[in-house]
């Protein structure tokens, strides 16, 4: 009974409190008296108590946003922009062993690409070329990270928010560039219609007879009309002459 004793003592006091279980998406760091030993993969794992110590590294994506950074542009134009950087840890050992805190400083090392990068574009660019951007705030964390085994895996910019007055700008910018579309449609509409009424003109005074049909048939909607009117045609060869004699005079 003793000995039932003293063996659940030695394992309440050494075993138990060496049983880690590592998820299938970490890894285990194990460090022996403050010295790096070797990794551990998922599963069921024991260390020894009180020599070993373990530090667990999620080796999946992680999403981390940058936060908001006021940029001055190219062409002097505060704006403040944020991001989001997707990053995996490649290699856990130089995640623990090279930084502090390799979340910390990637985010940090980002904020400072972030308004560099941005710094160096125009307001106009800053708007239009937002993966060129990313790209290059990409290339530039993935180099200083990579020493710390993490992996870039992109980095997107997500807002641009600009001064009120500069939105101001552009809202009313856009306002005339609509108002001066609106002009060209409705210009070459009127053209359109100019040339279609200077055919059918044409089409009828080349066809016989065809400014009689068309004078009976306005002469027909105006009937319709309630109102009093009084209406006199001329047969076509009285006008000719009329026409003849005004012209010699």
């Amino acid at each position: 009974m003793e000995l039932l004793i003293i063996l659940f003592i030695i394992l309440t006091i050494i075993i138990l409190p060496g049983i880690r279980v590592i998820n299938q998406y970490e890894r285990g760091i194990i460090l022996r008296l403050g010295k790096f030993s070797h990794i551990m993969d998922p599963g069921l794992r024991v260390i020894i108590p009180y020599i070993d110590r373990m530090i667990k590294v999620d080796i999946r994506t992680n999403p981390m946003d940058i936060p908001k950074q006021e940029v001055i542009t190219k062409d002097n134009v505060t704006v403040n922009v944020d991001a989001i950087v997707f990053f995996r840890v490649l290699d856990a050992q130089k995640a623990v062993l090279e930084t502090t805190d390799y979340r910390y400083a990637t985010s940090s090392f980002a904020q400072t690409a972030l308004r560099d990068v941005t710094g160096n574009f125009d307001l106009d660019e800053l708007l239009s070329k937002r993966d060129e951007i990313s790209s290059q705030i990409k290339a530039i964390v993935d180099a200083q990270t990579d020493k710390w085994g993490i992996d870039i895996e992109s980095v997107k910019l997500q807002n641009i928010e600009l001064p009120a007055d500069m939105k101001r700008a552009m809202a009313k910018q856009a306002e005339a560039e609509r108002e001066r579309r609106a002009a060209i449609i409705s210009a070459e509409g009127e053209k359109s219609a100019a040339a279609a009424v200077s055919e059918a003109a044409q089409l009828l005074a080349e066809t016989p007879g065809g400014l009689k049909i068309r004078t009976l048939q306005t002469l027909e909607k105006i009937s319709t009309d309630p109102s009093q009117k009084t209406v006199i045609i001329l047969p076509e060869e009285l006008s000719s002459q009329i026409k003849n004699i005004t012209r010699t005079l």
